[in-house]
């Protein structure tokens, strides 16, 4: 099912992975302006990125003003990954699809689990211990599927279970979950605004 659910939004995805650059942390909102001819008159219109407008945060402490900076520095650091990730899975997904076994498709597993390896380690021994555990939720935000599931649905419950038990091992968790509306609310804000170039 959660292999159904990744293909239905992979056109999604396409379409979002062309309008947005997040190679960098951040990216220069998008104007775009055209025009549409309605009852013989030319009418100009301009499209461009979602603004969010929030109210301002007060902090009562300069403590809490340097977490939320940490905050905004963290997200920068790690939601380009969760997007990367969220891309590897959809076109991880799309192609298993395409194998005619589980034979092939393990083999093809196994060599995604050691390019994910080779590519992602070095990346995530430099992540401090509050953006890896930043990255599981944005992970979880990004595919709505927590990282256990997802490892589960593709490398198996064993492997799900081994890594789970790596991370439980320093204090973290692969089946959290993201909650905009609740503890992640200041995250989600941060995010949005992230994503839309605003900070």
């Amino acid at each position: 099912m959660l292999l159904v659910m990744l293909k239905a939004t992979a056109q999604d995805t396409k379409q979002k992975q062309q309008e947005v650059d997040m190679d960098s942390p951040t990216f220069v909102p998008m104007v775009k302006v055209g025009k549409v001819v309605e009852n013989g008159d030319s009418i100009q219109y301009m499209e461009m990125n979602n603004v969010y407008v929030y109210p301002p945060i007060s902090f009562s402490s300069k403590k809490q003003q340097q977490a939320y900076m940490r905050l905004v520095k963290n997200v920068k650091t790690v939601l380009p990954i969760a997007k990367e990730a969220r891309i590897i899975m959809m076109e991880t997904a799309e192609f298993l699809e395409t194998l005619p076994d589980k034979q092939a498709k393990d083999a093809h597993m196994k060599l995604v689990e050691r390019s994910i390896m080779k590519t992602y380690k070095p990346r995530m021994k430099k992540l401090t211990y509050s953006q890896g555990k930043l990255l599981i939720k944005l992970i979880y935000r990004e595919s709505n599927s927590s990282g256990y599931e997802l490892i589960q649905a593709f490398l198996g419950p064993v492997r799900a279970g081994f890594y789970q038990a790596f991370a439980w091992a320093f204090g973290a968790s692969l089946k959290k979950k993201y909650d905009p509306e609740g503890i992640d609310r200041l995250t989600e804000r941060v995010v949005l605004m992230v994503e839309a170039g605003q900070i």
